[in-house]
């Protein structure tokens, strides 16, 4: 106890954080004082060890992880319980959607989805001059980053090219904020060139949006829709996330005898730990916590049959090249056949698994494979199926070497390619590099430019100037900053190795 006294006075008395930082963090402490979900000694003893993991979503799974509420619902119907009224212009929208994203919960504390703008604020738009709407979305999107400073937020926009997702990639390009996070949907039949052109652009110039490739990412749901949250995680509208576990590689590779010991008993064995560290959290959740007695369901802004659970993965890179060791091959993952295969090899295994896996108060019955994108504690253990930081080859060989595990994670699979800044020479090149990605099976294309200040952690974004500041035990008052610069310390992010793009290179895309 004298313990908990000490943390929870270090916090109030940290001079480093907000007034909201310091609410935030006594909350987590008093969640982890209760006991955690009842699991079995051998499922525990796994999380203790963090062969599996919880994500430290806390000892009390009072609200899903992630939450994506269908706001369609409330711009067309208003809020009772919150006295809203139905909203007739594009004002009045965006205010009713900033009042919703302050009841919108998730595991940071703040909204990780704001919804499709473009789709909802459209229809508001028609007698609105281009000049205003530019006014009136950089006011939005300077209060989002201002009031709920949170990197773990995402708008969607496209595929449709479209005056809001036009304003938004202006606005977003011009303010360079870390808040919200972006995701453009490409479609090759529904996006133009040019607006596909104008984000690229973008990322040159600010590393945002991600842009997701909309048709393979559609035929996983049905027709109320998905959306890409957080950093890039593809969950059901009007639903979301209970949980994310996961599951690290490295330590079960770690146990293994040889390659067969492997894939035949240790990976089996460890993915049924996780999945009874995943029914303990939701059981709490659905028959426990009483969330979804709340106004969110009774008003449709979100469906309880509509969360399901992502089964997260990573350190692959570490695993693989373990296994090879065991078997005495030299080649490394991420540059070697023979040692991608073995991952591709993982990767079908555990989509298998997880398929096959029946799970209550899940959609569909089923976990969703996610290929996780690290936490800032992760030491030596890379993100999903990522290549290692400062190993990263060609763009076109990283590419090639991990597109073939993408069919396999329904719920969110990511690399980040970080570009040489050359690329602001040649910003075509960006275009080329992302339609060759989608072309070559990549479910989601992202990149870093070495010059920027606005950088990709883990999928979310962090300033360069921001950690510095911070790391001068100035504070931050974004709430990923301090995540970021651990990370720094932590998982060797700032190792990425910057990569040149040329034109040439697209004709090995068939461009």
């Amino acid at each position: 106890m004298k313990k908990t006294f000490k943390t929870l006075r270090a916090i109030t008395n940290d001079k480093t954080l907000s007034f909201n930082q310091k609410a935030r963090y006594l909350s987590l402490e008093a969640e982890n004082m209760l006991p955690y979900p009842d699991l079995d000694a051998e499922t525990a003893q796994a999380l203790d060890q963090r062969v599996i993991c919880d994500m430290y979503e806390g000892h009390a799974p009072y609200k899903p992880r992630y939450v994506l509420p269908d706001f369609a619902v409330v711009l067309k119907n208003g809020s009772e319980y919150l006295e809203l009224p139905i909203p007739q212009t594009l004002d009045e929208a965006i205010n009713t959607l900033m009042i919703a994203y302050h009841h919108t919960p998730s595991v940071t504390g703040m909204p990780v989805y704001i919804g499709q703008l473009d789709d909802l604020l459209l229809p508001f738009c028609d007698h609105i001059s281009d000049d205003a709407l530019y006014r009136k979305i950089k006011l939005f999107w300077r209060y989002l980053d201002r009031v709920l400073p949170d990197a773990f937020m995402h708008a969607n926009i496209g595929p449709s090219d479209n005056r809001v997702a036009r304003t938004i990639l202006r606005v977003d390009a011009e303010l360079k904020q870390i808040a919200p996070n972006l995701t453009f949907f490409y479609d090759p039949d529904i996006t133009s060139d040019e607006i596909l052109d104008i984000a690229t652009a973008n990322i040159v110039e600010c590393s945002k949006p991600h842009i997701g490739n909309h048709p393979v990412h559609v035929k996983n749901f049905d027709e109320r829709g998905y959306g890409i949250v957080s950093c890039y995680n593809v969950l059901p509208i009007a639903g979301g996330a209970s949980t994310l576990t996961r599951v690290n590689l490295k330590e079960v590779a770690k146990r293994a005898d040889s390659v067969d010991h492997f894939f035949d008993t240790l990976l089996p064995h460890y993915m049924e730990l996780n999945f009874k560290l995943t029914e303990a959290r939701v059981d709490y959740l659905f028959n426990h916590s009483n969330f979804f007695d709340s106004f969110l369901v009774t008003e449709g802004w979100i469906d309880r049959d509509r969360f399901t659970v992502m089964y997260g993965i990573y350190a692959m890179a570490e695993a693989v090249n373990i296994l090879q060791d065991l078997a005495g091959n030299k080649g490394c993952y991420g540059h070697d056949d023979a040692a991608n295969q073995i991952g591709y090899r993982m990767s079908a295994m555990m989509e298998e698994i997880v398929a096959n896996r029946p799970l209550e108060n899940v959609w569909r019955g089923h976990a969703m494979l996610h290929a996780q994108a690290g936490i800032s504690i992760d030491d030596g253990a890379t993100p999903g199926v990522r290549i290692p930081y400062g190993t990263e080859p060609d763009p076109v060989t990283h590419i090639q070497a991990l597109a073939p595990h993408h069919k396999h994670y329904a719920s969110g699979i990511s690399e980040i390619l970080t570009i040489d800044e050359t690329i602001k020479n040649n910003p075509a090149a960006m275009t080329q590099l992302c339609k060759g990605a989608f072309a070559s099976g990549f479910h989601e294309f992202t990149a870093n430019v070495a010059s920027n200040d606005l950088v990709r952690v883990t999928g979310y974004m962090i300033r360069l100037s921001d950690v510095a500041k911070f790391q001068a035990c100035e504070g931050s008052r974004t709430n990923t900053t301090a995540l970021g610069a651990e990370a720094a310390q932590n998982t060797g992010i700032l190792n990425r190795k910057p990569r040149v793009v040329g034109n040439e290179l697209a004709p090995r895309y068939g461009q």
